[in-house]
C-alpha cells in the first residue's frame, strides 16, 4: 500500500477528480493548503507590488495498493499540468509507504480497507 500526496494548483482541481474518477480511483481527500517552492511573482495588494511568501494549493492525499500507483500518479501527471510542458508551479507528487489501512465503520484491515 502507499499514500500518494500531491499539491497542485487550485484552478486544476476539477480536472484532476474528473480523471481520477475516469480512472477508477474515487476515494480522494482534499485540503487547501498554502505553500511556496519555485514559484515566483508579485502581486499588487493596496497599490503596493508585494512579493507573496505563500501561494494558494491543493492537497490530495490517495491511498492505494501497489497496483494502482502507476495510474494514479500518470493521471495525475497529465491532468494537473499547465499545457504541453507544464510550468513552474504546477505542483509536486509524493509517494510514501503506507503501512496500515483501518476502515473504523467494519473494522477491515489493509488492502480492503482502502
Amino acid at each position: 500500500m502507499k499514500l500518494i500526496t500531491a499539491i497542485i494548483q487550485e484552478d486544476k482541481l476539477d480536472e484532476v477528480r474528473e480523471a481520477l474518477i475516469a480512472a477508477e480511483i474515487t476515494r480522494i481527500t482534499v485540503t487547501r493548503v498554502d505553500g511556496h517552492g519555485k514559484q515566483e511573482g508579485t502581486e499588487i495588494y493596496r497599490g503596493l507590488v508585494v512579493v507573496p511568501n505563500l501561494y494558494p494549493k491543493v492537497e490530495i492525499k490517495i491511498a492505494v495498493n501497489e497496483a494502482f500507483v502507476d495510474v494514479t500518479v500518470d493521471t495525475i501527471l497529465k491532468a494537473a499540468r499547465h499545457g504541453e510542458n507544464g510550468k513552474v508551479g504546477d505542483g509536486k507528487i509524493f509517494i510514501a509507504p503506507l503501512e496500515e489501512c483501518i476502515r473504523i465503520s467494519s473494522g477491515e484491515r489493509g488492502g480492503e480497507a482502502i
